[in-house]
């Protein structure tokens, strides 16, 4: 493990997805602060020695939206962690992912990255322009933090050799303890056990679960797997979406029983840790560490004090990953590749990846079908 200045750079590299989804959690969804970061912290960690590579760890987004934007609270949050969890182990232990992996060509995986790419944008946009009320206390007039926003991502982007990302979370985190440090207090905060009944999980499946399952198996394991393929080349053969799918689905398990944030990996957060310098499994390692010393030295006031971080650094690291994501698509070549990719990417985006996925494949096979067939126009 490596962990000079560039793995350091790297290691927070993708912050811009974690705290919002986070500090919304706990705020207004009443989640322990420490129950929402512990499984982050330990599923960096594991990732560190399991896969030696700068593997993410993310909130679940579709699912931490729609928990936020519903209000439920943490038991319905628990219960749908649980089933991810008993999900996802089940399919990456029997391999299942794996076999499915095969079905998907790298035209449809790159229309997948290209959807979590925008999607990245939007919710940069989004933090600056319409900050979440858990931020308002602090949020900065729009056209300021669009303006800063952009000055992050320009430095980002220009500067990527030098470790500009691990100035801008460490300026960030002076101006949050500058600003919160009359709310600061030392030690976790309490912890509880979920009350799960029938009922609770028959709502979590439904209204939490169902919309987030093609966005982790798209995004968290076959994209995810993907990406480090292209960036590490044969470093990368124990990626494998079964694996992945173990990993992150064993941590929501133990978020669902402490009551905390679901979690999983992310093709995204992979782009931001390497883009920024993240080359070995030094970054998750430390930020695994810093994720657990937050949660068990600083969960009593954790709350108040990530209230403070700035958005625009946030959304100014948010928005460069997105960016450099996006980048992933140049190694397409033809028009049926770069067709199918933008349809994928768009729909998924515009609509639901679900069903961008079903047409992308429908759309490929056909075609593949056709060409074994010797059918064309002609012979027709």
């Amino acid at each position: 493990m490596r962990f000079d200045r560039r793995e350091l750079a790297g290691a927070v590299a993708d912050v811009g997805v974690l705290v919002p989804i986070a500090v919304a959690l706990i705020v207004s969804n009443g989640l322990s602060a420490t129950a929402v970061l512990l499984p982050a912290g330990l599923l960096y960690i594991s990732a560190a020695f399991v896969y030696e590579l700068p593997i993410p760890v993310q909130p679940l987004k579709a699912f931490g939206a729609i928990a936020i934007a519903k209000g439920l609270g943490s038991d319905e949050i628990a219960a749908g962690a649980l089933l991810m969890g008993v999900v996802f182990v089940v399919l990456g232990r029997l391999r299942l992912l794996d076999l499915a992996a095969r079905a998907f060509p790298k035209a449809l995986i790159r229309g997948v990255q290209l959807t979590v790419g925008l999607l990245f944008l939007k919710i940069a946009w989004g933090l600056v322009l319409d900050p979440p009320k858990a931020f308002a206390e602090h949020a900065l007039d729009p056209a300021l933090a669009a303006a800063l926003a952009a000055g992050a991502v320009i430095l980002a982007v220009s500067l990527r050799r030098y470790p500009v990302s691990l100035a801008l979370v460490l300026a960030g985190v002076g101006i949050m303890a500058w600003l919160g440090a009359g709310d600061a207090s030392l030690g976790p905060s309490s912890l509880s056990l979920p009350s799960i009944g029938w009922a609770t999980l028959g709502t979590a499946f439904t209204v939490l679960v169902l919309p987030q399952l093609p966005l982790s198996f798209a995004n968290s394991c076959l994209a995810t797997a993907d990406a480090a393929r292209v960036y590490f080349g044969d470093r990368a053969r124990t990626v494998r979406p079964g694996k992945l799918a173990t990993t992150f689905g064993s941590a929501n398990l133990l978020a669902g029983a402490l009551g905390g944030m679901p979690v999983c990996h992310g093709a995204g957060g992979l782009t931001a840790h390497v883009a920024f310098g993240a080359r070995t499994g030094g970054a998750p390692l430390v930020m695994g560490i810093a994720l657990l010393t937050l949660a068990v030295g600083f969960g009593a006031g954790l709350a108040a004090l990530l209230t403070a971080f700035p958005l625009p650094i946030l959304a100014g690291l948010l928005a460069t990953a997105g960016l450099l994501h996006i980048g992933l698509l140049r190694d397409l070549r033809g028009l049926p590749a770069w067709a199918l990719a933008l349809a994928v990417g768009l729909i998924g985006y515009q609509v639901h990846l679900a069903l961008a996925l079903g047409l992308g494949l429908a759309v490929y096979w056909g075609v593949q079908a056709v060409k074994v067939l010797g059918w064309s126009p002609r012979t027709a």
